[in-house]
């Protein structure tokens, strides 16, 4: 380990000795684990990381001058779809994925390296449970996904058959997440299949350029954002794992989308028969104004816009068909090939721009009273994972019905939006219209048969609670043969043990 003396003076050379200030009144633990800390960060790039941040930082805000002239939507020929079109192609698509699936060769992969701080609590979101009758976890919903789309491709090709799960961690959630699936059993997953790995952290740093102090003896630091994916498929060899297991293709997908359908087969199956290195699912926007980011094309390059660098004015353009010309709405959920990845991770990596994060980060004052701040008062500089868009060389995207496969849970349940109200609602909505669409019919106390549909227009709540696990049926297929002509009095919680019995 370097003596203080020496971290002193790259300190010096970075430009940050002030992380040292409180050194000499640290007790010897304390101190211990600063030095260690300061070790790891390298002089040269920490210099270089505070510069960048303070001079991105200072850029103004809003969209570059010239966006608009230079911005396209995707060509049709770039675009699938999950509900128009041909029902054949649709499931040509599945039987590919499944196919591959079937052959080992896909894996999903967890970005979960966030905390769920806007959300309110202190551990990581994939542990959060949004209220089901079942009080499933987002893991457990997970996992039990991956069992069930494993079982559909077995049994379709009469093989049995693995889809890897790899999990990015961070330093905030790696420990949490770790405890949980040991104590859940894994969801009864094969412990070697589920791969955690931890992404880089980076200092969070003051609008001036300085590395902050969240206490006296640790730097302030930040998970690098979710495209710090491809350097820790570097740092942890996750791409010889893949390649060892026989894996070519990856669905990368965010940790808080209640919906998210794990290798799902149509996507995989469409992006593999189009001969794609990188795709990406996208829901139609719902508003001119939605706060998400748009996929599209800038100098004829695919990219993701964000939503703040598209003036008002662009963001309410029409197509010829009368919908919005900009509605290719990015849900963070990819496809990619493990070539492409590979090329990333070696050789573009480095030509990633970090986007500038303001956060309010908790740190000492200049007496080493902890603060925290009311404001936004540091930086945080991270990376996203459709950073990597340009870089493909056939890129596609996949438009999905938004009902059906993105509710995201961001915020507690004072927000209006993207809540565990929100999520929960949209999952039972959905399951009410699988039981529906299968044949079920659902009754009030009295007997009386209940409405398919809300009873007030716009409302989000369905007619009936009705919640269908994961390992019965995927995505809605395979339910007649339990509810076909059958009444139920809510709530109906479809499980494996009540499948058996109504199994006729």
């Amino acid at each position: 380990m370097a003596s203080e003396a020496d971290l002193r003076a790259r300190l010096q050379r970075a430009g940050q000795q002030h992380l040292l200030r409180f050194c000499a009144e640290l007790a010897p633990e304390p101190r211990a684990a600063l030095l260690a800390q300061l070790e790891a960060l390298e002089p040269e790039a920490l210099r270089q990381h505070c510069q960048r941040a303070a001079a991105a930082c200072a850029r103004p805000p809003g969209p570059p001058p010239d966006l608009a002239a230079r911005l396209q939507p995707l060509p049709p020929e770039r675009v699938g779809s999950a509900s128009e079109g041909d029902p054949q192609t649709r499931r040509l698509w599945e039987e590919e994925g499944l196919h591959q699936i079937a052959l080992n060769k896909v894996a999903v992969l967890l970005l979960a390296g966030g905390q769920g701080t806007r959300l309110g609590v202190t551990y990581p979101k994939g542990m959060y449970q949004v209220g089901l009758p079942s009080q499933k976890t987002l893991y457990q919903l997970q996992a039990e996904r991956i069992r069930r789309v494993e079982q559909l491709a077995g049994e379709r090709h009469g093989t049995r058959c693995t889809v890897p799960w790899y999990i990015m961690t961070s330093e905030f959630t790696l420990g949490p997440t770790a405890r949980f699936f040991k104590e859940h059993d894994f969801f009864h997953l094969d412990p070697n299949n589920v791969i955690m790995f931890e992404q880089r952290m980076l200092p969070a740093v003051t609008f001036d350029g300085r590395a902050i102090l969240e206490r006296k003896d640790k730097v302030a630091m930040a998970p690098d954002g979710n495209g710090g994916l491809y350097s820790a498929l570097e740092d942890h060899q996750i791409l010889e794992d893949m390649e060892r297991r026989g894996v070519e293709f990856v669905h990368v997908y965010c940790v808080d989308n209640i919906l998210v359908r794990l290798a799902d087969p149509v996507f995989i199956g469409f992006c593999v028969l189009r001969g794609a290195d990188c795709g990406a699912k996208v829901v139609e926007k719902a508003y001119p104004e939605e706060p998400v980011g748009v996929v599209c094309q800038v100098d004829g390059v695919p990219q993701v816009v964000e939503y703040s660098e598209i003036s008002p004015e662009v963001a309410q353009l029409r197509a010829p068909g009368g919908g919005l010309l900009y509605n290719a709405g990015n849900i963070c959920n990819h496809f990619f090939t493990r070539d492409f990845l590979r090329k990333v991770t070696r050789e573009l990596e480095h030509l990633l721009q970090p986007h500038v994060a303001v956060k309010k980060v908790p740190c000492v004052d200049e007496h080493g009273n902890p603060v925290k701040p009311l404001q936004p008062n540091g930086i945080k500089m991270e990376k996203f994972v459709f950073d990597v868009l340009p870089f493909a060389k056939n890129f596609v995207a996949f438009q999905v019905l938004r009902e059906e496969e993105f509710s995201p849970l961001k915020n507690a349940d004072s927000a209006d939006r993207d809540s565990p109200s929100t999520s929960r609602r949209a999952l039972l909505a959905q399951h009410c219209r699988w039981a529906l669409r299968a044949g079920a019919r659902f009754l009030d106390v009295h007997g009386a048969r209940l409405p398919e549909q809300p009873s007030l227009p716009g409302s989000t709540e369905p007619p009936a609670i009705c919640e269908i696990s994961p390992l019965v049926s995927y995505a809605g297929e395979g339910l007649e043969e339990y509810l076909r002509g059958r009444e139920f009095r809510p709530p109906l919680i479809l499980d494996e043990a009540m499948a058996r019995e109504l199994q006729p």
